[in-house]
């Protein structure tokens, strides 16, 4: 083991504390915790019952004539002692198949079993998104053991440092959560919308239609991280020299930046109105809004070769490797925005700078002037400032219009520049 992968006292080889307090941590998400008496053992009578009425009682209200029947059943048609509802049965089933068997482990014969204290098994746990349980909970499967060791053997083989294995599942369990979040959300909508139910009776029918797409949607999730690492790895090996050496252009080398290791295009887009807007629809119209205007950023974004780091309601961040990329995929946002027929205009900024990249996110001055920069844009404009404008003023395709300067907090006076088309025909979209 190298010594410098584990504090000695509190690290993720850390020997078992004597008497380890348990903090309390709140996860009103996690949906399996519902399950967990169905995987202990079988539900009683009253409980079964209640569970019965209320699922009843729910698809009645929801207006589903399937529901209503059952709502209206004899009290003998209600399943009988010691057995499960088919909702649950059909869950926990699920429950299996997704955690690779039944829960039979306790924590403390989990972090046993990978070779760590307790203590360190929950702080790989929390990185990951997952609840604090009690020493008698059976919540745990064999593959949750397996998953334990295989992040533990990395640190005892020297391959990843504590701290970076805490943050590598840290990243895990974020962008996995969200997505899992993500695609739950929009199976709903299709039933929803295909199959005429309520929002409700789609939620609960979910459970029986997603073990006929749990293979596939694994199988892409897989293609596409290989995907995506194979993109970083380009990033890193091919073009990092590259990019660091055109943002040395008409730099000085004593900017707010300039310690930063990254050189990249930043860009914000920001829809005109969207606050009074949102305040006059409803929760559908609204929905589908946010929804196209994610779709067609995120297009617009892949096809010019940026990527997209983060959506915030009316706000997409996104950036570049390049001054020219930047460029071409702002001014598409702002040119799609201005045909579209449905959305508002936008307001586009774009800056070349250095940045910080940590977390899945990205952090420096060169943001934060990006972002003030598309509070000052019009509607359906695009402004870049002055040094980015150095770095593209010879490049045909686009046209640079000074504006008058500007007192913007936090930088003082600032020259903005209205970026337009010049030659060619922009990003080509399918």
């Amino acid at each position: 083991m190298n010594a410098e992968n584990a504090h000695p006292d509190t690290g993720l080889l850390a020997p078992e504390p004597s008497d380890v307090p348990d903090a309390v941590v709140d996860v009103s998400a996690l949906e399996v915790a519902v399950l967990d008496s169905a995987a202990a053992e079988a539900p009683s009578d009253d409980d079964d019952a209640a569970d019965d009425a209320a699922d009843a009682d729910a698809t009645a209200a929801d207006g589903d004539d399937e529901g209503a029947a059952a709502a209206s059943a004899p009290a003998d048609a209600a399943p009988a002692t010691g057995t499960m509802s088919a909702e649950r049965l059909a869950a926990k089933a699920l429950e299996q198949r997704l955690l690779g068997g039944e829960r039979k482990l306790r924590r403390r014969e989990v972090a046993a079993g990978a070779g760590l204290s307790l203590l360190s098994a929950r702080k790989l746990w929390r990185a990951l998104g997952f609840p604090n349980l009690g020493d008698e909970d059976v919540a745990f499967t064999e593959r949750d053991q397996a998953a334990l060791s295989t992040v533990v053997d990395l640190v005892r083989t020297g391959k990843l440092t504590e701290e970076a294995a805490i943050s590598v599942t840290r990243a895990i369990g974020q962008m996995t959560d969200r997505m899992v979040v993500w695609q739950i959300e929009a199976l709903v909508e299709d039933m929803v919308h295909q199959q005429g139910v309520t929002d409700a009776v789609a939620r609960k029918r979910l459970v029986g239609e997603l073990p006929s797409l749990v293979d596939a949607l694994e199988e892409m999730l897989v293609y596409s991280w290989r995907r995506q690492l194979n993109a970083g790895v380009q990033r890193l090996a091919v073009r990092a020299e590259a990019g660091l050496a055109s943002s040395e252009e008409g730099r000085e080398g004593d900017e707010d930046d300039a310690p930063l290791p990254l050189a990249r295009a930043v860009g914000f887009a920001d829809l005109v109105s969207y606050t009074s807007l949102s305040r006059r629809m409803n929760e559908k119209t609204l929905a589908q809004l946010v929804q196209r205007f994610e779709n067609k950023c995120a297009e617009i974004i892949s096809v010019g070769g940026g990527r997209l780091v983060k959506t915030v309601g009316d706000e997409v961040l996104y950036i570049a490797e390049t001054p020219g990329a930047g460029a071409e995929i702002s001014l598409a946002l702002a040119q799609a925005f201005n045909e579209d027929e449905i959305l508002p205009q936008a307001r586009v900024a774009m800056v070349w700078g250095r940045i910080l990249s940590r977390l899945g996110d990205i952090y420096g001055p060169t943001v934060n002037l990006a972002a003030r920069l598309t509070a000052l844009a019009d509607p359906g404009t695009v402004l870049v400032d002055s040094m980015t404008a150095a770095a593209l003023e010879h490049d045909e395709r686009f046209v640079l219009l000074p504006r008058d300067a500007e007192n913007v907090r936090g930088f003082g006076e600032i020259h903005p520049v209205e970026l337009q088309r010049g030659s060619g025909k922009g990003l080509v979209l399918d």
